[in-house]
């Protein structure tokens, strides 16, 4: 069968909708929307531009690049490897995966403890049964569509859809007035909001996921798996962008002060139902974050499979269900002290690998512009990420500093431009010269 039914693609698409909403998409949009005040909608503009425009269009280039690291591939061999490595890295067990785990516990189990309960213990043992079911569900991944687009995404989404209905027939008071960065260039700051729910690096995790699910749904002809998963896609950015607007509505019209998103969105959800807002709240955390883990344990391990054949998936997926589980006893805010020098240094390098795909018979695939492009980007993101982890950079640190928009967080972009260029402009000076002599060189770096 070279077909999949609207039923089997709706159920994708709500597979890959779970996947990608996770801790960070629960989180950062009742933030947004409480520090962005009246200035909402440019700043929700700005942060669906970023946490769904550009996943998408990663999971869009994934599928026509027919994987990350075949799509890496394009800039060198070596750095195939080594950016892929580090994304998986990244996004599940060093990051991501604990991240979903311990906000889990910080949400869903943490206000039901009595106040003289070892955290730490208490922290351990959800953490340890958390990662537990987590691994249990990703040990088979042909049943991922199944569990979660019939059971647990609807079941998500029924949840959050009765809290925003809820606060429609609540008189909350109107928006305030924006604070902070959202009173100056709202726009820009939702944007730079989209990268902390990591769903554009996640996205080039998740598009092995979509295309195994669709060939057991019966799919064989690669051009068919690249449209039904750029349809998925485009289902899945229009789910996300509804609960983002949802979720941002509701910290707008939260009165009471709070530190992150996860306060904003308890204080509406207490005032909304009483005692009974803390089961509700934790079976929404519980499930998201379940959920995000299982297709992040899923993703890596199917890719450090296919790298390393001689270890098998059940090996993998245990390796990095215990490492995660350990990070995840860290403690929330020290993963995401961690997380934003992390993401500085690769976010800008996927958005440039990501639109490097889409435009890719623009430029006719020339390996230069792939080259030069992302050389010049990750310079300039690493040493910014270098600087944000409170180290020196000395002149090149200083460089960077000196770029346009650098205040704005997009240093990065000038140098895109003038790698693309460079790129584009050897094209046309040496047709075909350049590009040889680019790929031997790359042969005998490694």
């Amino acid at each position: 069968m070279n077909h999949v039914t609207k039923k089997d693609m709706l159920f994708i698409s709500l597979m890959l909708f779970s996947l990608f909403f996770g801790a960070g998409n629960l989180i950062f949009p009742p933030f947004l929307g409480q520090s962005a005040g009246t200035a909402l909608w440019p700043a929700m503009c700005g942060f669906i531009l970023s946490a769904v425009g550009l996943p998408i269009l990663g999971v869009i280039a994934v599928a026509k690049s027919e994987g990350l690291q075949s799509l890496s591939s394009r800039v060198h061999p070596l750095f195939a490897v080594v950016f892929t490595v580090i994304i998986y890295l990244a996004i599940g067990p060093f990051l991501g995966i604990p991240r979903a785990g311990s906000l889990a516990f910080e949400m869903g189990v943490q206000p039901f403890l009595p106040e003289e309960t070892n955290r730490k213990i208490a922290l351990f043992g959800y953490t340890f049964l958390y990662f537990g079911l987590g691994y249990w569900l990703a040990l088979k991944p042909s049943k991922l569509v199944d569990r979660f687009g019939k059971m647990l995404t609807p079941m998500l989404l029924a949840l959050i859809s009765i809290i925003f209905v809820r606060a429609l027939f609540h008189p909350f008071h109107s928006p305030a007035d924006p604070i902070g960065e959202y009173a100056v260039n709202a726009f820009t700051k939702g944007f730079l909001d989209g990268y902390s729910t990591m769903d554009t690096i996640a996205a080039l995790n998740f598009g092995i996921v979509i295309a195994m699910a669709l060939k057991q749904k019966g799919l064989t002809d690669s051009a068919k798996i690249v449209s039904s998963s750029i349809r998925a896609g485009i289902v899945t950015g229009l789910l996300l962008t509804i609960i983002y607007v949802m979720l941002a509505y509701l910290g707008s019209v939260n009165q009471s002060s709070a530190e992150n998103g996860a306060q904003t969105l308890t204080n509406v959800v207490f005032t909304l139902f009483g005692p009974f807002g803390a089961i509700l709240l934790g079976l929404v955390f519980t499930l998201a974050c379940l959920t995000t883990s299982v297709g992040l344990l899923t993703s890596c391990s199917q890719y450090f499979e296919q790298l390393v054949p001689k270890v098998p998936y059940c090996i993998w997926i245990t390796v990095i269900a215990l490492f995660s589980l350990i990070v995840a006893n860290l403690g929330l805010t020290k993963i995401l002290q961690i997380s934003v020098p992390v993401l500085t240094a690769i976010y800008p390098i996927a958005i440039v690998l990501i639109g490097l795909a889409i435009a890719h018979s623009f430029f006719k695939g020339y390996r230069a512009v792939y080259i030069f492009t992302t050389l010049s980007v990750s310079i300039v993101s690493v040493t910014d990420a270098w600087m944000q982890s409170g180290f020196s950079a000395s002149m090149l640190g200083e460089f960077v500093k000196s770029l346009p928009l650098y205040n704005l967080g997009f240093s990065w972009i000038c140098p895109a431009v003038a790698g693309a260029t460079v790129g584009v402009t050897m094209k046309f000076l040496f047709p075909w010269k350049v590009e040889k002599e680019l790929v031997n060189y790359s042969n005998r770096v490694i």
